[in-house]
Order: structure tokens, then sequence, then C-alpha cells
């Protein structure tokens, strides 16, 4: 059953969720399959369709991918904050502080997520010229906002991490990926939410992310 959303609720409602993941409800198979084929329906570059889409709920395998989470989350990483980083992070300092109270709690109950998706993509990126990287990433990246599209849609949340990034090729393995074809691109958990109200999110002025004609 779809939640009566116009695309405009949707798109402006689809938020990052941690807090509000309901553990104790499995999440159909067919409603998983039903998101991956439109995620599909995104564009891909050259029509080259390299995208792909490991969904974990077996106990042991969720255990296992749970642990890598928190592991890899444990040893950071990503490019420093700039004042500027800063100052959009604290323009609603109850967001960015909402963000990671529910970070938290997404860390403590990562064992419980009913299920995990992991997306993929053929062709690694490590050290590739930026044509390169645009292309890779553009032929995953809109696949899998359409997933998250789709499963908010059904009452369904998500939320992109990159935790999987530090501890990768030891995800792969125990996914049994080719590492050294293809990338994983993100980790996201995903579990029908408490509550679908859902608001659109407190962002800077718009006058400080448009250009027009030049920067």
């Amino acid at each position: 059953m779809l939640l009566d959303l116009t695309p405009d609720e949707l798109l402006s409602t689809t938020r990052a969720v941690r807090r509000r993941l309901d553990f104790d409800r499995p999440v159909p198979r067919e409603l998983i399959e039903e998101c991956v084929d439109l995620a599909v329906q995104a564009p891909t570059g050259r029509n080259r369709q390299r995208w792909h889409f490991l969904v974990v709920t077996e106990p042991a395998q969720r255990r296992a991918v749970a642990d890598i989470f928190v592991r890899s989350l444990a040893q950071g990483g990503g490019q420093p904050l700039t004042d500027l980083d800063l100052w959009r992070m604290n323009h609603h300092p109850t967001s960015t502080r909402r963000v990671f109270d529910g970070l938290r709690h997404l860390v403590d109950n990562i064992h419980r997520v009913p299920a995990f998706v992991i997306p993929a993509v053929e062709g690694r990126t490590d050290r590739a010229p930026v044509a390169t990287q645009a292309g890779t990433w553009g032929s995953i990246l809109p696949a899998v906002w359409s997933f998250m599209l789709a499963a908010r849609a059904r009452g369904l949340g998500t939320v992109w991490t990159t935790a999987q990034a530090p501890l990768e090729r030891e995800l792969a393995q125990v996914l049994r990926v080719p590492y050294d074809d293809v990338m994983l691109a993100a980790f996201i958990p995903l579990a029908y939410t408490i509550g679908t109200d859902f608001k659109p999110a407190k962002r800077i002025p718009r006058e400080h992310v448009l250009h027009w004609n030049r920067w």
C-alpha cells in the first residue's frame, strides 16, 4: 500500500531515518523487490546498467554485517570540516544535534535492523580520473535515490551511510563480492518507519546555494 503523498511531498520528506526505524517489524521481500524494480528505472551512463543491490536479511549474516558497520564507523575518516561546513551544519543547531543523536541510536541498535541494502556498482574508482568517477557514481546514485524514494512511498525508512568504506574489503568478503571488480557504494539500513509523518528539513537559505550564470 502506497502512502498518499504528492511528488513534491515525497521528494521533500524522504528523510535520513535513524531514530524512527521499526526494528521489530520484518520487511517483506516483495516490497524490497518492488523498490529495486523502480530503482533500476533510473538513468544509467551509456545504458551499461552496472548496478547491483545486495539485500541482507538472514539473521547470522545481518549480525556479521552489523558488526562490520560498527567497527568501520569507529574508524571515522572523510575530509576535515571547513569553517563554511561548520556554519552550514549549525545554521539550524537543533537539526545537526538530532542527526548525531540519531546516529548514536542507530549504532546502538544496528544489530536489530531487519534488512540492510548495500548498493554496488561494477568498476572501481580508486584513484580514477574525474570523468571516470563522475560516470561511475552517476550510474549508481540516481538508482539508489530512486530506491529510497520508493521505500518512503511504501512506509519504509532508509539512511544513506558510508560506514562500509573503511572496511569495504572485509564487507565484500562477507558478502562474497569480487572486490577488485565491484565497488560497494553505500550501506543502507532499511525498516518500516515508526509513523509516516515526516516533514521537510531545515536548510540554509536558497541564496547560499543558487547561482545564476556565474558563481
